[in-house]
């Protein structure tokens, strides 16, 4: 006998029916790939960094899909200018990126807030260490990236683990450092951090200079006049391989060259350039993690596609950003802009390929599991000599003058 069908049995019936749509719906969005604009400065004076930058979005094209992530890549050129990225990101915007990742610069990537939070499209930080970036309440930004508070002070603990490792004690510095929005920040950083960081030197003198400039012969001149046993430094690329030359012809040699937290001395171009030179050199980092199972796969994918290079954090932290834009769409199941908030605030990765914790984000859009690790040049490659638990080799300090390396 036929039972007749109450409203109750409809009600079910329709819920399991929606439900069943709504799976339907996820997996169809899934399987569309999410448009994600990359915004990098391929081009002007950090031209080389944002390549480099750009070997970790082309590497993510290829292993984000064998990973089981749907993505398609749009490539925008901030020309190293922030109103530049501003344009940049809201042509990407108009041409359908239903996210962004970006910029390594802080300027730009605070240009590029702005219009994300304006247009209510996630942006996801890959590189940009302004503090003020994540202090503004945007709803629509993340950073997978330290401030340059956080890069100050890890940087810094970092220089007690060096001394304690290899039991020396300088007791005076001088700190040459870049004029720019970052090194700015930096700056204030470290007046603020200094104090409290228990180091045994203390900083005798201050040099500021433009990271655009051809000469810094004067500024190193101040440098080695200071008589200053260590030489810390808070530099972009360009400039950096420009003050080490210097440095050899002016017979400058401190202890070492440390940097708390800066690019240059750990890019392929400082090392192919200076050669024997850039040896020894210190950034206290975040890094690639050699013990982590994914860092491992990446590097040997980067070195497979690019023998020529070195994998650094350019490329690991821009992998990084594009991971994250791809999981949060795979577990959102859908491209829409609240959506996909919702789901980078859920974020918890722990298979990485930076050294840290499982990448998640505060409420401010703060990832604040990025330590430091002691990035030292040797044998013409970026090592990781501290901590211990992630090292691949022990660090040289100090370091042999310029007229005893091989």
């Amino acid at each position: 006998m036929m039972r007749t069908l109450t409203r109750r049995d409809f009600a079910l019936g329709a819920a399991a029916s929606g439900a069943l749509l709504a799976d339907v719906g996820r997996a169809r969005a899934a399987a569309r790939p999410i448009k994600l604009g990359s915004l990098l400065p391929r081009s002007g004076f950090e031209a080389q960094i944002g390549q480099s930058c750009q070997r970790g979005v082309d590497l993510a094209r290829k292993l984000l899909p064998a990973m089981g992530y749907a993505v398609e890549v749009i490539d925008a050129d901030t020309e190293s200018k922030p109103e530049v990225a501003r344009t940049r990101a809201e042509k990407l915007i108009r041409d359908g990126a239903e996210m962004l990742v970006g910029a390594f610069d802080s300027g730009q990537t605070f240009a590029i807030a702005q219009v994300a939070e304006q247009n209510g499209i996630p942006f996801v930080i890959n590189i940009g260490a302004d503090p003020a970036i994540t202090e503004q309440g945007y709803k629509y930004v993340f950073r997978n990236f330290p401030t340059s508070v956080m890069l100050g002070s890890h940087g810094l603990a970092r220089f007690n683990d060096l001394f304690a490792a290899t039991r020396t004690s300088p007791k005076t510095a001088v700190l040459l450092i870049i004029n720019d929005t970052f090194g700015q920040s930096m700056l204030k950083g470290i007046n603020a951090l200094m104090p409290k960081a228990n180091l045994p030197f203390q900083i005798v003198e201050t040099i500021s200079y433009d990271p655009q400039a051809k000469d810094l012969s004067i500024e190193v001149a101040k440098a080695k006049a200071a008589n200053a046993e260590l030489q810390m430094v808070v530099t972009r690329l360009q400039d950096v391989i420009i003050m080490v030359r210097e440095m050899v012809k002016q017979k400058y040699e401190p202890m070492g060259i440390i940097s708390p937290g800066s690019p240059g001395m750990y890019q392929t171009q400082f090392m192919k350039v200076l050669g024997k030179y850039a040896d020894y050199a210190i950034t206290n980092i975040p890094w690639l993690d050699p013990k982590q199972p994914l860092a491992r796969s990446f590097t040997a994918a980067f070195t497979k596609a690019y023998p020529d290079e070195v994998c650094t954090l350019d490329a690991g932290f821009t992998f990084e950003g594009f991971l994250i834009g791809a999981d949060a769409y795979k577990r959102a199941g859908s491209a829409k802009p609240q959506a996909l908030v919702e789901a980078l605030k859920a974020t918890d990765i722990k298979e990485r390929v930076m050294i840290g914790g499982a990448i998640t984000f505060d409420a401010k859009g703060q990832n604040v599991n990025l330590p430091s690790g002691v990035v030292q040049i040797l044998d013409g490659r970026p090592t990781v000599v501290l901590p211990t638990e992630n090292a691949e080799a022990k660090p040289v300090f100090p370091v042999p003058g310029w007229s005893k390396r091989a």
